[in-house]
């Protein structure tokens, strides 16, 4: 559904940014901003910052910012439609009835039949867990020590032992059974025909991050084979992009998540306080669990089974993990099997220091390998020392390598340097088997440098004019959006003059024309660069040194992609450059103000 950018502006400007954002974190008024804690990193000192002016925010520890949209989406791992509709609705704007076309209207409908038909089968398992029929699900729980309150926040629930009890409720509501075929929760046998796909299990409600039901996990009571039961893939399941226990998971403060193996565990360890635990669904980590946690955290704590193949699914994960640009690290349950077992014996502080202690990853690797070698033979220790050496080669940075190699030297007493002198054998021998390829030849550091220096000042420049309206005045003749060399930078700056020309400077309304996620929080960093102004002579010289910075810059690029034919381009260059000597060796004046 496409929205015009009228309809946009309006629910965005009856949205107040600090409004709505103090509905999720709390803030107090420091000068003309408000402060708090950010709500999408660990912080102890607030760094998020929300400003009535701008209505925008922006967290100047971990660099999350833009305007009420952008907050909504990233809160509540909403799309834009997603949030336009909610805000919609939280301002009183009546949004114009949606045009699909009748592929994408029928598959739109049947998804929300779908998960209407899974909501309804939630509230049917629910109700027949506190009947008498359910008292063998209910004491399963009990005896597992869950509480009322921990079953009902989990929407826990249980199948009848006869199958077609839910068939028949679905159908009493209306729902064809073309319908119940799509929605996984049943079977075609060929003599019964349509019957429950779970029954006489305790049930486990898989909710998506905006906590509708999707499908369902089941354990079966007794000792009937497969132990435990999920629902298949269907149109609006996927299990290798969803997490149990992620809804809740995503909103906790903790800065890292928590993996488990099952249901029980994620349930366990939330009862116990660590609501930060998440599940994957019946399947081996996949590269979709891992992108859809590396949205609400960079760090993830494995506290899969201790025994073998526990093992092995972590050591499975780690490379998912890192490719994801996550940390994992390994907690240690020994001498208990899982994450449940473990608090359930040691309680929960116990069990807090275990994952204060967890594992580098790496580490972990390498004793998982040790078990492979007899360290007491001479031979097969040294060929332990190869492999290690051999995985050390996997750190591109010699810093980061020389780390591991104290730490390992230390954990098996080799000397650093014979360690260090093996992995650089090996390097060198892994080079000179490669063939030769001309070598390019970079210039160094100097252009870098100079790149970030123009950055920053392109960034000071865009801050200023949209904090004071009447910088405009001060740079008009030295400064147009041709001078912001960094296309992105250029974009913003082309969208700034504009909303100046036509009478009003907004950022946030800006913001609305920039759809991808890592470009709407880089723009937002444009207008939130660090300005110490703490005097006034002090700040006209920091003005003057940005503007002679970025039209120094500019006219340096300028120059490097000019054609050699284009005379009238070189004579505008000349011109600029005279303009600029005359400015930096102060024969012209900036009248600059902070209006």
């Amino acid at each position: 559904m496409y929205y015009s950018d009228e309809i946009i502006e309006e629910v965005r400007m009856k949205n107040d940014i600090v409004d709505v954002i103090s509905g999720y974190v709390k803030l107090q008024r420091k000068g003309s901003s408000y402060f708090g804690l950010c709500p999408f990193h660990n912080e102890k000192s607030p760094s998020f910052s929300v400003s009535p002016d701008k209505q925008m925010y922006y967290c100047f520890g971990c660099g999350a910012g833009g305007n009420v949209f952008t907050f909504i989406m990233e809160y509540e791992n909403y799309n834009f439609v997603e949030a336009l509709k909610y805000l919609a609705e939280r301002a009183g704007v009546r949004l114009p009835e949606e045009e699909f076309s009748k592929e994408a209207r029928a598959s739109a409908d049947l998804k929300s039949r779908l998960l209407e038909i899974q909501k309804r089968a939630a509230s049917f398992y629910y109700y027949q867990l506190w009947q008498e029929s359910g008292r063998q699900g209910l004491d399963y729980l009990k005896n597992r020590q869950l509480s009322d309150e921990t079953i009902k926040k989990f929407g826990l629930g249980y199948s009848p032992k006869y199958s077609g009890t839910l068939y028949k409720y679905l159908k009493s509501k209306g729902y064809t059974d073309e319908l119940l075929k799509e929605s996984g929760l049943f079977h075609i046998e060929e003599r019964r025909g349509m019957q429950d796909k779970f029954w006489n299990r305790v049930m486990f409600p898989i909710m998506d991050v905006n906590n509708r039901v999707i499908g369902f996990g089941g354990r079966v009571m007794g000792d009937a084979k497969p132990k435990y039961l999920n629902s298949p893939e269907t149109k609006v399941f996927d299990k290798s992009r969803n997490l149990y226990g992620l809804n809740i998971a995503r909103t906790s403060r903790k800065p890292y998540l928590i993996i488990c193996e099952g249901y029980m565990d994620v349930i366990a360890m939330h009862q116990a306080g660590f609501n930060n635990a998440v599940a994957s669904l019946g399947t081996a980590l996949t590269s979709g669990h891992a992108s859809l946690m590396s949205r609400y955290t960079k760090e993830v704590l494995l506290t899969y089974d201790s025994d073998e193949a526990g093992q092995k699914a972590a050591l499975r994960g780690i490379p998912i993990l890192k490719a994801a640009g996550i940390r994992p690290r390994v907690v240690n349950l020994t001498p208990y099997k899982d994450p449940d077992e473990f608090i359930k014996a040691e309680g929960r502080e116990t069990f807090e220091k275990r994952l204060e202690e967890a594992e580098n990853a790496f580490l972990f690797e390498i004793r998982v390998l040790e078990k492979q070698y007899d360290l007491s033979d001479p031979e097969s220790k040294t060929a332990f020392f190869r492999e290690i050496a051999r995985k050390l080669l996997e750190f591109p940075e010699e810093l980061e390598r020389n780390n591991y190699i104290e730490s390992l030297s230390g954990i098996y007493q080799i000397k650093f340097e014979d360690l260090r002198k093996m992995v650089n054998n090996m390097a060198l021998s892994a080079v000179s088997s490669q063939p030769r390829t001309p070598r390019i030849r970079e210039t160094g550091g100097k252009k870098d440098s100079r790149e970030d220096g123009g950055r920053k000042a392109q960034r000071l420049m865009l801050t200023c004019l949209t904090s004071y309206p009447s910088m405009f005045d001060t740079i008009a003749g030295y400064i147009t959006p041709e001078d912001f060399v960094t296309p992105l930078y250029h974009r913003a700056a082309e969208l700034v003059f504009a909303q100046h020309e036509e009478g009003e400077v907004n950022p946030a309304r800006l913001l609305n024309q920039f759809s991808d996620p890592e470009e709407q929080k880089e723009v937002t960093a444009l207008f939130h660069a660090a300005l110490h102004l703490e005097g006034e002579e002090e700040a006209r010289k920091a003005v003057l040194e940005t503007v002679c910075r970025l039209k120094r810059d500019s006219i340096t690029w300028k120059n490097e992609h000019l054609a050699p034919t284009d005379l009238a381009g070189l004579q505008q260059i000349v011109e600029a450059r005279k303009r600029l000597e005359d400015l930096e060796r102060g024969r012209v004046t900036l009248h600059i103000s902070f209006d």
